[in-house]
């Protein structure tokens, strides 16, 4: 029988390293696993606590409300004035979606259908590529390296696509590269929107992970951006709460009200006592993600520090919980498929393939920073042995 849409979805590159990852562990292997960018800090300890305590009510076991429930809109609102200064109406510019991909899915399927284009970075996070696709719209892809002016490659290739392209997908600070953008990257593109009548979804997720002296600007610090664009924001990373699932989307009201009226036909809204639990998040943690940050900062210190001393030359991240880097240079032959698993069967160290975020992927690995100090320092001594090419 052939199915609708996932027929069309290509083999997932990372399900080979994960069965390879497996079988070494069913034969009693350590292996360090930096390849799931599945978050393993703690989640704050007064989020639990008031899960805890909502979830023993009885009230909070019957269905919510599909776009979250309004406290927890009014601090997501809250949330984006003390930390961007950016006013959004809590009623019509926030609406609460089931983590930020369920969002991000939902959201195109009110924004194109089969005979659209949407622009999307590549590499790319596959939800980003396969969000506009399952929708029906031909996603062009635009090739993103931190060498380039991203936005020049953004316009040609809006001016090469027919028809015109009705969304443009970005996501800085940016997964897998982790590249990075100040706030004239953004200042351009909602001009540059306005000009062209495309609208802008913002994939916000690691905007409260960032080190050293960059901090991450929100699209919607743009004046004006809320007229042409929303912005995707979590609590999976800075917060860590990956397995709650709780995201928003924040901007534009006629975006915001589409997704509303799509997703009361879906679902009922997320468990209402871990909406109850994220209100604290937001309104009391504030001081949470920084420290997360320093977690992330000081693993990103161990293995980039560690694997440049051995000879794997790469660049610090100014954000997110990822290290890419290009595959050494007598290794690079291998391709990123097999250079994973040369490293899975030689040093015991799980990554991820760079091909598995699309063709402009390849040559690279991406490390994720979801081990602790000890374990990554573990995994640059066994890599340092297993490089012997160096």
């Amino acid at each position: 029988m052939q199915f609708r849409r996932i027929d069309d979805l290509p083999p997932y590159v990372f399900a080979e390293v994960n069965e390879l990852k497996s079988a070494a562990r069913r034969a009693g292997d350590d292996i360090v696993d930096l390849g799931f960018g599945n978050p393993d800090i703690a989640s704050p300890p007064a989020v639990v606590d008031k899960l805890i305590e909502a979830a023993r009510q009885e009230k909070n076991h019957r269905y919510s409300a599909s776009r979250g429930i309004p406290n927890l809109r009014k601090a997501m609102a809250d949330r984006y004035q003390r930390r961007f200064g950016v006013t959004v109406d809590p009623e019509t510019e926030v609406i609460t979606t089931i983590g930020a991909k369920e969002g991000l899915a939902h959201l195109m399927w009110t924004l194109v259908e089969p005979g659209d284009v949407a622009l999307v970075p590549e590499p790319s996070y596959p939800i980003h590529i396969y969000a506009p696709a399952l929708a029906g719209a031909e996603v062009r892809r635009v090739h993103l390296t931190v060498d380039v002016d991203f936005f020049e490659r953004l316009r040609e290739e809006f001016a090469r696509a027919d028809p015109a392209p009705r969304v443009i997908l970005t996501s800085f600070p940016h997964n897998p590269t982790t590249a990075c953008v100040d706030i004239e990257f953004f200042e351009q593109l909602v001009d540059f929107a306005r000009a062209n009548d495309v609208f802008l979804v913002n994939d916000f997720a690691y905007a409260d992970v960032y080190f050293d002296d960059y901090v991450p600007p929100s699209l919607l610090q743009v004046p004006g951006a809320k007229e042409v664009g929303v912005e995707l924001y979590t609590l999976t990373k800075g917060h860590s709460m990956a397995g709650w699932r709780v995201g928003f989307v924040v901007g534009n009201s006629d975006a915001v009200s589409a997704l509303a009226k799509l997703k009361s036909y879906l679902d009922y809204g997320t468990f209402q006592p871990i909406q109850i639990a994220s209100i604290i998040a937001l309104n009391e943690e504030d001081q949470y993600p920084g420290m997360v940050s320093k977690i992330y900062m000081r693993r990103r210190d161990v293995l980039v520090d560690g694997l440049n001393r051995a000879g794997w030359k790469m660049d610090k991240p100014a954000a997110t919980m990822f290290v890419w880097t290009e595959i050494p240079g007598p290794y690079s032959e291998m391709g990123s498929l097999e250079f994973t698993k040369f490293l899975l069967r030689t040093a015991k160290v799980a990554v991820s393939p760079g091909i598995g975020f699309g063709p402009s992927g390849e040559g690279h690995v991406r490390f994720a920073l979801v081990e602790n100090e000890q374990r990554i320092a573990q995994a640059v001594k066994n890599i340092r042995r297993a490089l012997d090419k160096l």
